[in-house]
C-alpha cells in the first residue's frame, strides 16, 4: 500500500510540474494576455479594441524631427468604427516624454510640400473650347532611465482624450499584469512582434484614449501625440504593423540636417519621395524642429500585405540632398490678344490664299486685255 501512495504522488508531483513548466512557457511565449483581439495596428504600434466592436485605422501619418543625438514623433490617426474606446502600445528605443501635438503642423507640412503648378498650352481647340464648345473667353485655371525586473512606471499622465503610461519591462509576466490590471487589455499576438522589443531593452508607451463624450464611437483625426527620445539613430517602430489584416498606408515627413532615405522597404512598397528640400521652419515646425533651417523629406508608403513587415524603419542620409518637387500641369488653349492662335493663324492662311488668288487673277486680266503687235512686212529686193 505504501509503494502505491507513494507512486502516486510521484505521479502528482510529475503532473504539476508539467503544468507548472506549461505555465511558464506560456507565459514567456504570450506577454500580454487579453480578450480583446486587433481589427488594425497602425505602423506607430497595435491598436486594440472589444472584439465587439469595430475599428479601422485609415491613414496614418506622421513627423519625426532628428537632429542626431534626439528623437520626436508626432502621430496623427484618423479612425473610423462603432468602438467607444481603444488602446495601443508604442516601443521606443529609450525613455521618453509624451505630450499633446498641434494639429496645425500636418496642415503647414501640406501646404510646403504640395506640387507646383505649371501651365501648359496646346494649339488646336479640344471638346469644351469653340466651335467645339464655350467660347473665346478662357476660365482661370483650378488653385493648385534605469532598468530593474519586473515593470517601472516611469510616468503616467491625463493628456486630453489621452491616457498615456510610460513603462520599462524586462518580464513579460509583469508587463501583462501591470497593463491587464490598468484595462490596457491587449491581444495575446503582440507576443511575439513585442519580443525583440523586449530582448533590446526598448521602453513602452501605453495610450489609452476614449472620445469627450462618453459611448461616442472614435472616428475623424483623432487628437495628435507628441513624443520625444533620445536616440543616435532615426528609428520609426513599424515592426508591430505587421499585426494588421487589412492594407496600410504610411506618410513620413522627416525634418533632419540632410536628406533622408529608408534603408529598405521592410516588407511595403518601395517608398516615394513626394518632397525633398530646405525649409525655413515657422509657427509649429518652428516650436518641432527649431529656428535653423532644416531638410525636409516627405514619403508615402503601402503595405499591402502587412504580415511581411519584416522590422523598424531606420532612415539614413542620402547620397545627395537634391530637391525634388512634384509638379502638377493645367492645360489651356493657347490665346494671343484673347483670341485663339489657332484662329488668328487659320485667318492669317486665309488671307493669304485669297490675296495669291487675286495676285493670279489679275495677272491673267492683264494678259488678256492687251493688243496684238503688229505685223513686220519685209520688202522684196530690187529687180
Amino acid at each position: 500500500m505504501r509503494g502505491r501512495g507513494t507512486d502516486a504522488a510521484a505521479a502528482v508531483r510529475v503532473t504539476t510540474g508539467r503544468r507548472a513548466l506549461l505555465v511558464v512557457l506560456m507565459l514567456l511565449a504570450v506577454q500580454l494576455v487579453s480578450l480583446a483581439r486587433p481589427a488594425y495596428a497602425c505602423g506607430c504600434g497595435a491598436m486594440v479594441h472589444d472584439p465587439k466592436t469595430t475599428m479601422a485605422v485609415n491613414r496614418e501619418t506622421s513627423v519625426v524631427h532628428w537632429d542626431g543625438t534626439s528623437e520626436q514623433i508626432v502621430m496623427s490617426l484618423t479612425v473610423d468604427g462603432t468602438a467607444p474606446d481603444a488602446a495601443w502600445i508604442m516601443p521606443v528605443p529609450h525613455r521618453a516624454t509624451v505630450r499633446l501635438g498641434d494639429r496645425e503642423l500636418f496642415d503647414r507640412l501640406g501646404t510646403l510640400t504640395a506640387p507646383a503648378v505649371e501651365e501648359r498650352h496646346y494649339f488646336w481647340p479640344r471638346s469644351g473650347d469653340w466651335p467645339f464648345g464655350g467660347t473665346y473667353d478662357r476660365a482661370a485655371a483650378p488653385p493648385p532611465g534605469a532598468r530593474g525586473p519586473g515593470v517601472g512606471v516611469v510616468g503616467r499622465e491625463r493628456l486630453g482624450p489621452f491616457d498615456v503610461a510610460r513603462l520599462t519591462a524586462t518580464d513579460p509576466a509583469a508587463l501583462r499584469n501591470w497593463l491587464t490590471s490598468h484595462g490596457f487589455r491587449l491581444p495575446a499576438s503582440l507576443a511575439s512582434a513585442l519580443r525583440p522589443y523586449v530582448k533590446q531593452r526598448w521602453e513602452y508607451v501605453a495610450i489609452r484614449l476614449a472620445p469627450a463624450e462618453a459611448r461616442r464611437p472614435l472616428a475623424g483625426a483623432l487628437e495628435p501625440l507628441r513624443l520625444s527620445f533620445a536616440s543616435d539613430r532615426l528609428i520609426y517602430p513599424m515592426r508591430l504593423s505587421r499585426l494588421a489584416k487589412t492594407p496600410q498606408s504610411l506618410g513620413l515627413y522627416v525634418l533632419a540636417p540632410h536628406r533622408m532615405e529608408p534603408r529598405s522597404a521592410i516588407g511595403g512598397t518601395r517608398p516615394e519621395v513626394f518632397f525633398a528640400g530646405r525649409i525655413t521652419p515657422e509657427g509649429p515646425l518652428r516650436d518641432l524642429s527649431g529656428p535653423r533651417r532644416t531638410f525636409l523629406t516627405a514619403l508615402d508608403q503601402r503595405f499591402p500585405q502587412p504580415h511581411r513587415i519584416t522590422g523598424d524603419h531606420e532612415l539614413l542620409r542620402a547620397a545627395r540632398d537634391t530637391p525634388y518637387q512634384r509638379i502638377t500641369y493645367t492645360d489651356s488653349l493657347l490665346v494671343v490678344g484673347g483670341v485663339p492662335a489657332w484662329v488668328l493663324t487659320a485667318g492669317g492662311l486665309q488671307v493669304l490664299l485669297l490675296a495669291a488668288a487675286a495676285l493670279l487673277i489679275g495677272l491673267r486680266r492683264r494678259r488678256s486685255g492687251e493688243a496684238p503687235s503688229p505685223a513686220v512686212r519685209v520688202a522684196p529686193p530690187p529687180g
